[in-house]
């Protein structure tokens, strides 16, 4: 199971209009910065996963918070969101943003900004909107495949790594990682060939022991 593949499965072309407008946007710009956002988010999430605690969190959240019902309605619950209409924690995108980035939301909406076109303001913008998709997203994956906590760590470590290989992503989730897993201490930009391999042996180093 690729989330990566699932994620960009969901953002048709109504939705990734509708969010464009939004953010005042060109559709391709926002697709890009998508792709860079939701590869973010589930490397963000890995890193969470490999502790004990942060899949237990993770876990009750989904169990709480995110069932995947809302991906049926994606175009709605998109539109919900961006007109405020939608409230709780299911759709609290800034709140999710906190628990998976912390404090690297900012780093991130500045690397994704250089790589998609997008400013920074509309980066910020975009990140809110698409965190409950991720969340929704794998919400539906647990409960339609029945997954325990563990069979979900494994897929999204295998995800965040399929996600490093398209276009550079690997070096926007090292870079992230690294700074979470280095106590938020600056790190060293990688060299665009050894994303991917940054980003692999990040995660082959957080899950090589499960």
């Amino acid at each position: 199971m690729d989330l990566m593949q699932i994620l960009q499965g969901q953002l048709s072309d109504d939705v990734v209009g509708q969010i464009s407008q939004h953010i005042g946007a060109e559709p391709e710009q926002t697709a890009s910065a998508a792709n860079g956002i939701f590869a973010t988010l589930l490397g963000g999430l890995a890193n969470n996963a490999s502790s004990e605690g942060g899949l237990s969190a993770l876990g009750s959240a989904l169990d709480r918070d995110h069932d995947g019902s809302m991906v049926d309605d994606l175009l709605g619950m998109v539109g919900g969101m961006m007109q405020g209409n939608q409230s709780g924690n299911a759709t609290n995108g800034s709140g999710i943003l906190g628990h998976i980035l912390g404090q690297q939301q900012e780093p991130v909406a500045q690397q994704i900004s250089q790589s998609s076109g997008l400013n920074v303001s509309q980066v910020m913008k975009l990140m809110p909107i698409l965190a409950p998709i991720v969340m929704s997203v794998l919400g539906k994956a647990r409960n339609q495949g029945g997954l325990d906590l563990g069979s979900l760590a494994n897929i999204l470590m295998g995800s965040a790594q399929n996600a490093s290989q398209q276009g550079g992503m690997g070096d926007l989730i090292g870079s992230v990682l690294g700074s979470v897993l280095g106590g938020g201490q600056q790190q060293q930009q990688p060299q665009q060939s050894q994303g991917g391999d940054m980003i692999g042996s990040i995660l082959g180093g957080l899950f090589g022991k499960r």
